[in-house]
């Protein structure tokens, strides 16, 4: 039997937890010799005063413990992290906990912004990792000990895994079950639960470029607004230092430092976006979407969708097109 501690921080979204609970629990049933003890054994902490986890839903989960009930020493399986919480208060005293715990567990796992806490704990220093897209950005600046990887739903790292957002702890328990106890299990689970074992397309995070950023105000918002405007047009650095009146060089400096991206990475996520977007929503051409988008042909198309997304532009509009389009 493996002991699975689940630590469920205030403020988050409760179905992760229940989700990866429920995942366990189904393991537990399905496991044929009914002598033998469970697969697992799990346990709900909370990181408050009292056993009430607040969820963000306005709905509420009673944990087993609070935190500091349990002796961090105790030899453990499996350790996991479900979120940061909503104050550094909460999240440091995750953090001490954590660094006492890690040594005595078998792994360290985290959803979603749980991995900053493993991060600054050091538990992933010197390691691959990844969290919610939302927050990738953050982990590298603030930990750039920390290999952070943008597109898997999860990664391990020797004995420490760490997942995107929300759902992807889906993914990344099942494959902690394949792990444990063999495929046979996983598939079993998965398909009881009408779940994949393994998503179709890859394993990869629909993340979305924050390209609001162009209604900021500052010397690179209207350029912004304008790379928008002609996705389909020259936009190299020099073309686009020229539209601002700037050398190639002090714009890059300049762009890099107002919109957090260079300028190439800019205008890469802004035609992949429009992209996405006209399949989404539009019975449009590959062809056409291609050339609007700026990516010229239907073939670089598939080629930066397949890098990036690891689908096919016509199986990405078959997975989100738009429900008016069906």
């Amino acid at each position: 039997m493996k002991t699975f501690l689940i630590i469920v921080p205030d403020g988050g979204m409760l179905f992760e937890a229940a989700g990866i609970a429920d995942i366990l629990m189904q393991a537990n049933r399905l496991h044929i010799d009914e002598a033998a003890s469970p697969r697992y054994q799990i346990t709900l902490a909370t990181t408050q005063l009292h056993q009430v986890i607040h969820g963000q839903s306005g709905l509420n989960l009673l944990a087993d413990y609070r935190l500091p009930q349990l002796d961090p020493r105790e030899p453990r399986d499996t350790i996991m992290i479900t979120g940061r919480g909503l104050s550094e208060e909460e999240g440091d005293a995750v953090v001490d906990w954590l660094r006492l715990a890690a040594p005595h567990a078998r792994r360290v796992v985290s959803i979603c912004g749980g991995a900053l806490l493993l991060a600054k704990a050091g538990l992933l220093d010197d390691r691959r990792a990844t969290t919610h897209w939302r927050l990738l950005e953050e982990m590298q600046t603030r930990y750039p000990r920390v290999q952070v990887e943008s597109g898997p739903l999860y990664v391990q790292d020797g004995p420490v895994w760490t997942s995107g957002g929300v759902s992807s702890g889906f993914d990344l328990t099942l494959a902690l079950v394949e792990e444990d106890y063999g495929f046979t299990l996983a598939r079993d689970v998965a398909q009881d639960m009408v779940m994949y074992l393994r998503r179709p397309g890859g394993q990869m995070q629909f993340s979305r470029f924050q390209l609001q950023n162009a209604d900021t105000s500052g010397p690179m918002a209207g350029l912004q607004r304008w790379i928008l405007d002609n996705l389909a047009g020259d936009l190299s650095v020099e073309k686009l230092a020229e539209q601002v009146a700037m050398s190639p060089r002090n714009f890059t400096r300049v762009f890099t430092r107002e919109t957090g991206a260079s300028p190439a990475r800019y205008v890469a996520e802004a035609r992949l976006a429009a992209a996405r977007h006209r399949l989404e929503q539009t019975r449009d051409t590959l062809s056409r979407v291609a050339v609007d988008t700026g990516f010229g042909s239907s073939i670089n198309l598939r080629r930066l969708f397949e890098k990036q997304l690891k689908l096919t532009p016509g199986e990405y509009r078959e997975r989100f097109h738009s429900r008016k389009l069906a």
